[in-house]
């Protein structure tokens, strides 16, 4: 059995400790927070923009430390689940890999790329795992869609929209701050820069339009070059400030053979299937796949525990992944910033 640790409980906190009992091979044994109510159990405070709501927790059998350099050194643990604002993931992940723990980092890996490299570097050195909390590929909807990318069975990849929209986060007073969470595009956007090098590859440039909010971008429409001239790959993230749609995700994928469509929403505090996905067949053909449901955090942390026992990293949760995925998102602010093509550098 794997003991887990997690450091920081708000709103992935708490998602990652529901999903553990699924992940088959994993248990939180501890938890750092630095409010004495969560500590207690008592996590009614907590709200994000889907899932459900903050609740009274039995941590009967769990330790709670105020500090998490406290759960760090706790010899009894050996996986360290990090879900503290973004500006400590690497403090925290390298301190925890030098302690000779594994480390599950939700993401951004970082806010710099070089803290990014230095996180890689680190588990490189002490030969533990780093693996980011990228969980997109793991919903059935885009689990189905990146098999129709890779598998060939549709034809090749002609190109792809994507879109992750929310309502303003008002009760997260640093979301916009830079420094501590990096505002949408590093919070939100970033899934789909992860994916999109994920099933598409690794872009050469971006072209991105957008409004700025202080110094971050607030809503961003990307176009995604690649050196395929006949790939067209675009993205269109960030905040509307009306709350009746909390929250959308959704894609149009174009293949040779087929096209992906997808639509999902929470309005009005209810999930709602606004385009379940469906494939347009070159034939003419309709088909809505059978998806069996899946929790996807918990599928995410059944990846994180047989990567951990079989001392294999994850290919889809790999840090390099995940520091790929914020080279795109900085050059896409500089973009908006710019308002210029901007060229991504090769990873390495």
């Amino acid at each position: 059995m794997i003991r887990v640790g997690i450091a920081g409980i708000g709103f992935m906190g708490m998602t990652h400790y529901l999903a553990y009992p699924q992940s088959r091979g994993a248990k939180v044994t501890a938890i750092a927070a630095r409010e004495p109510a969560k500590r207690a159990g008592d996590w009614r405070s907590i709200k994000g923009n889907f899932g459900p709501p903050g609740a009274k927790m039995d941590l009967k059998g769990v330790r709670a430390y105020a500090d998490w350099r406290e759960l760090v050194n706790d010899p009894d643990i050996d996986l360290i689940d990090i879900c503290l604002p973004p500006a400590m993931h690497a403090e925290v992940s390298i301190a925890a890999i030098n302690a000779g723990k594994h480390v599950f980092c939700e993401k951004p890996i970082s806010l710099e790329l070089a803290d990014a490299t230095k996180m890689v570097r680190a588990a490189e050195r002490a030969g533990k795992l780093l693996m980011i909390g990228h969980v997109l590929p793991f919903f059935p909807e885009y689990a189905f869609a990146r098999q129709a990318i890779t598998g060939g069975k549709y034809g090749r990849l002609l190109g792809g929209h994507f879109k992750r929209i929310i309502s303003d986060p008002q009760w997260l007073p640093d979301f916009y701050d830079p420094k501590k969470v990096g505002g949408p595009v590093l919070d939100l956007h970033i899934h789909d820069a992860h994916f999109i090098r994920l099933a598409c590859g690794m872009p050469r440039a971006v072209f991105s339009s957008g409004r700025m909010r202080g110094e971050v971008v607030e809503f961003v429409n990307t176009q995604f070059l690649y050196d395929d001239e006949k790939l067209a790959v675009t993205a269109t993230s960030g905040v509307i400030h009306q709350q009746g749609r909390s929250f959308t995700h959704a894609f149009e994928i174009y293949l040779e053979k087929a096209t992906l469509l997808y639509d999902s929403a929470v309005i009005g505090g209810e999930p709602v299937a606004l385009q379940p996905l469906t494939v347009l067949e070159h034939n003419g053909r309709v088909t809505r796949p059978k998806l069996k449901a899946v929790d996807a955090f918990a599928a995410e942390l059944r990846e994180v525990v047989a990567a951990i026992k079989a001392g294999v990293g994850s290919s889809v949760l790999s840090g390099e992944l995940a520091r790929d995925a914020l080279a795109i998102c900085q050059r896409e602010t500089e973009s908006v910033r710019k308002g210029v093509l901007v060229k991504i550098p090769k990873p390495g």
